[in-house]
């Protein structure tokens, strides 16, 4: 792979993966791969990034099929095989799972986001590998954001790196700055094998991502660097100014210099609320 568009990407996986430390030495990293534009440009990314990264590391594909009827998985299959990457097809039962299961009225995407969710954290142990990476990119992190504040009440969106909840895989997201549009640019450029996951209720779930989308994108018209300036919020946050009761209490009652939250609390130890908290 070559060409600007794709070297624009690698720079912004490469950025993410330096500033986050995703990869290190001996990793083994299981690769999330559902057939669709995101994670097929994440598996390219960190293959070219492997043959030059100055660490060891190694990538195996992993496809959970949920078993929707009509999910071309041959097609996936396909790719791994034109590119020679190691790979592993894993069929499930969560569709059946899922018609018993879901309690009429609820998301068809949660549940299933579950199901996969667990399957991608044994099929990594099974491999034999210490992390896990996804194919979230800058738009999601910044979707994910204004969904939590407007409709959960949570400040929050996204970790580029968190331990998983069963405690053993890293789940990593190295798309982080690379934005939807230039992956939606790229996998036409590459024509990339792009497939339908076949959920029923596909194309038509997720409304309320949906809005956000819409949202930005009206946003963008009048305040073009909105974007950029949400997600920069992530990296840029003023616990003091925030209205969480915990984390005010931490700050009132606390020996901040000498606490251990305070490097995750206050992770400038230059910036001037630092050195005010600190004083």
């Amino acid at each position: 792979m070559n060409g600007k568009l794709f070297r624009k990407l690698r720079h912004g996986a490469g950025k993410a993966i330096s500033d986050f430390g995703l990869i290190e030495n001996d990793d083994r990293i299981a690769v999330a791969v559902s057939g669709g534009k995101d994670s097929y440009t994440l598996l390219l990314l960190l293959d070219e990034l492997r043959k030059r990264a100055p660490v060891q590391f190694e990538l195996v594909a992993v496809n959970i099929d949920s078993g929707y009827p009509g999910y071309r998985t041959d097609i996936i299959e396909g790719f791994f095989r034109k590119y020679g990457f190691s790979y592993r097809m894993i069929p499930s039962e969560h569709y059946a799972i899922i018609k018993e299961k879901r309690r009429p009225g609820s998301s068809y995407c949660s549940i299933c986001s579950r199901l996969k969710r667990g399957a991608l954290y044994e099929a990594a142990q099974t491999l034999g590998c210490n992390k896990l990476a996804l194919g979230h990119h800058q738009d999601d992190f910044i979707e994910t954001l204004l969904l939590n504040q407007f409709f959960v009440g949570s400040l929050k969106s996204m970790s580029a790196s968190m331990l998983a909840d069963n405690g053993i895989i890293t789940v990593i997201r190295p798309l982080v700055y690379v934005a939807e549009e230039d992956i939606i640019l790229f996998s036409r450029q590459a024509e990339l094998p792009v497939v339908c996951c076949c959920c029923p209720v596909c194309g038509t779930a997720d409304m309320q991502r949906k809005r956000m989308k819409l949202l930005l994108k009206d946003l963008q018209a009048d305040i073009p660097h909105v974007k950029s300036s949400l997600l920069k919020a992530l990296s840029n946050v003023h616990p003091r100014h925030l209205l969480d009761p915990l984390l005010h209490r931490i700050i009132e009652k606390a020996e901040v210099k000498n606490d251990l939250l305070a490097p995750a609390l206050f992770p400038d130890p230059d910036s001037q609320i630092t050195q005010k908290i600190l004083e």
